[in-house]
C-alpha cells in the first residue's frame, strides 16, 4: 500500500513539474527567446500542450476571461498541492488506520 501511496506522490510531482516547465516555456517563447521556428523545440512544445491541455480545459471555461493572463495553470498546480499535501495522506492514513 506504501508503494501505491509514493507512485500517486511521484507522478503528481513530476505533473507539477511538466506544468512549471510548459508555463515557463510559454512565457519564453511569448518574449521571443525561444526560436519556435526549430522543429525539435516546436514538437516538445506541442508534446507539452497535449500533455498539459486536458487538465486546463475544463478550468478554462469555468474562470473568467482575464486577456491574456491564463490562470488555469496555478489552478491546477494548486489542486496538485491539495491532492498531494492533504487528501492523499487522509486517505493513506484511514486506510492503514481502518
Amino acid at each position: 500500500m506504501l508503494a501505491l501511496f509514493q507512485i500517486i506522490d511521484l507522478l503528481l510531482r513530476v505533473l507539477m513539474w511538466i506544468i512549471i516547465l510548459q508555463a515557463v516555456l510559454s512565457w519564453l517563447v511569448a518574449f521571443n527567446v525561444i526560436n519556435t521556428h526549430n522543429d525539435g523545440v516546436r514538437r516538445f512544445l506541442m508534446a507539452l500542450d497535449r500533455l498539459t491541455e486536458p487538465l486546463y480545459r475544463p478550468l478554462r471555461r469555468v474562470l473568467p476571461d482575464f486577456g491574456g493572463i491564463d490562470l488555469a495553470p496555478m489552478v491546477v498546480i494548486l489542486i496538485i498541492i491539495i491532492l498531494r499535501d492533504i487528501l492523499l495522506p487522509n486517505i493513506f492514513a484511514t486506510l492503514i488506520g481502518g
